[in-house]
């Protein structure tokens, strides 16, 4: 297999209002670069609030007919583009790599992800059905039914520019509701070339919306009323600020927050199988990602025999051009993130870690204005440290060492994020243990990344979730629907006279 075509536009990226693309009515734009030349490949431009008002009227006008129609009509849309994505994947991986800087072949591995949850929304209308109580009271029945929100909002970021949007809104599209997408500014592309495709699949113009920005436009969505919730994938510090504010303005959401994952190595693990999980979860996407290892928990003497591996498999990895097919891990997303991660570097040597292995300063020959930076091990890491507390949100992994397995629970449960979490262990008294004591919302044994699949939803714990219903699955019908319960009697059941009393089962 030859190498896979670059993606290389340098025209302006707009915004989808009303199907069809917008330049809006803001003069401010923000450069989109080239992660792996350092070069700035195009702009994006930055929307108005007046460019998100004309997204939420656009939305609005075209929701009722298409919450109207029936749903099993709307799932052969999303049919349709399910076919679309798959004919046009790897364009989309193209641009992923193009604009974010993660290797191609785990770009096709983010847009395969999103296609399983538009695969799981067409079956919306088993999802969608209600209940039905016959009798609930002399000549009374009594039924429920979901109906859709109206116009909903999602607020997505860099690391997974087709996933986390397909996460959001082929649900709400089935469940009847008009969408609008505020992508990150830093790999817009994808969320245009996915309207294209949905606009292709038959979806009515309006329907799907994109506006690109920053906190303008999210501010804007925030507090216009005719958004009736909003969906939000990001730091902590941001996802707080979503949820306070969308509640404030009596929206529903979800936010979800950052991470700092823990992998508990427990002494009787497979020490190759660990160290694959930890090499892989650690330092793919260059640890861009929210369900990334980042905290290594070595029980016992287990620490021993899996540091040495570990630092020779970091300083191998491949770190080259992402489109190349053999290339482990790319660049940074941008020179300000490889700065701060490399900040972060340093400040675990002035805390007192041990800096086993050192990727600061890296360069690809050939890409050398590229925002590289190696793989980074620390060892003897304490909990006390900023490095262990903190999301550094790049390939970075820091070893804790503890004496026993009680430890290693105590010490995840104890931080304050709960995203995810894997145990590697060959006994299953203690993989039971663990599933049932860890304070986490994602928990694998012997997975080292545990992203549930479509069906079962995605959604983390304490600080790493804001809101209480979780991202996809029958939770994500849940977020983009409310019930509606309605009772039922005909004339000739209802008895002569007026009622006092409610409705009972006599």
């Amino acid at each position: 297999m030859g190498a896979p075509a670059a993606f290389t536009a340098t025209t302006d990226i707009g915004h989808w209002i009303g199907g069809q693309p917008a330049r809006g009515s803001s003069t401010r734009s923000q450069a989109v670069y080239n992660p792996a030349t350092g070069a700035v490949a195009r702009q994006v431009l930055l929307a108005s609030e007046g460019d998100v008002a004309a997204a939420v009227a656009a939305a609005g006008a075209a929701q009722p007919a298409w919450g109207e129609m029936p749903p099993i009509r709307r799932a052969r849309v999303l049919n349709n583009f399910l076919a679309l994505l798959n004919q046009h994947k790897d364009t989309l991986a193209a641009m992923i790599t193009a604009e974010h800087g993660k290797v191609f072949t785990d770009a096709q591995g983010e847009v395969s992800r999103g296609i399983d949850i538009v695969e799981f929304a067409c079956g919306v209308p088993q999802l969608l059905k209600g209940d039905y109580t016959d009798q609930v009271s002399t000549g009374i029945d009594n039924w429920t039914l979901r109906q859709p929100l109206g116009v909903v909002a999602g607020i997505t970021p860099f690391n997974f520019p087709c996933m986390v949007p397909m996460w959001m809104f082929p649900v709400a599209l089935a469940c009847g509701n008009a969408f609008i997408l505020k992508p990150s500014e830093r790999d817009p592309s994808p969320s245009l070339f996915m309207a294209e495709l949905l606009q292709q699949a038959g979806l009515p113009d309006g329907v799907f919306n994109v506006v690109q920005g920053d906190k303008v436009a999210v501010d804007a969505l925030l507090s216009h009323p005719d958004v009736k919730a909003l969906s939000f994938v990001g730091s902590t510090p941001i996802a707080r600020y979503i949820y306070e504010t969308g509640a404030h303005h009596g929206k529903r959401v979800q936010a979800l927050g950052g991470a700092k994952n823990h992998m508990v190595v427990m002494p009787d693990a497979d020490v190759d199988q660990a160290v694959d999980a930890l090499i892989g979860a650690g330092y793919g996407s260059a640890g861009e990602r929210c369900m990334a290892i980042s905290v290594a928990v070595l029980v016992g003497d287990v620490a021993d025999r899996i540091v040495p591996r570990l630092a020779e498999r970091a300083r191998a990895l491949k770190v080259k051009n992402p489109m190349e097919l053999d290339a482990e891990m790319g660049p940074i997303v941008t020179q300000q993130a490889r700065d701060r991660i490399e900040g972060y570097i340093a400040l675990g040597v002035e805390e007192g870690a041990q800096l086993v292995v050192d990727g600061r300063g890296l360069k690809v020959p050939g890409l050398e204005g590229g925002f590289f930076t190696g793989g980074t091990l620390f060892d003897h890491v304490q909990p006390s440290m900023r490095i262990y507390q903190e999301e550094i949100f790049g390939p970075v992994l820091a070893c804790v060492r503890v004496p026993d397995f009680a430890a290693a629970v105590q010490l995840v449960n104890d931080h304050e994020y709960g995203n995810g979490v894997a145990c590697f262990t060959s006994d299953g008294g203690v993989a039971r243990e663990f599933a049932r004591r860890v304070q986490v919302g994602m928990v694998g044994i012997n997975v080292p990344i545990p992203v549930p699949m479509a069906w079962h939803g995605f959604g983390g714990w304490k600080r790493s979730l804001f809101g209480d219903m979780h991202a996809y699955g029958e939770e994500g019908v849940r977020f983009y629907t409310r019930q509606k319960s309605v009772m039922q009697r005909w004339p000739d059941s209802i008895g002569k006279g007026a009622e006092f009393i409610m409705p009972t089962a006599r």
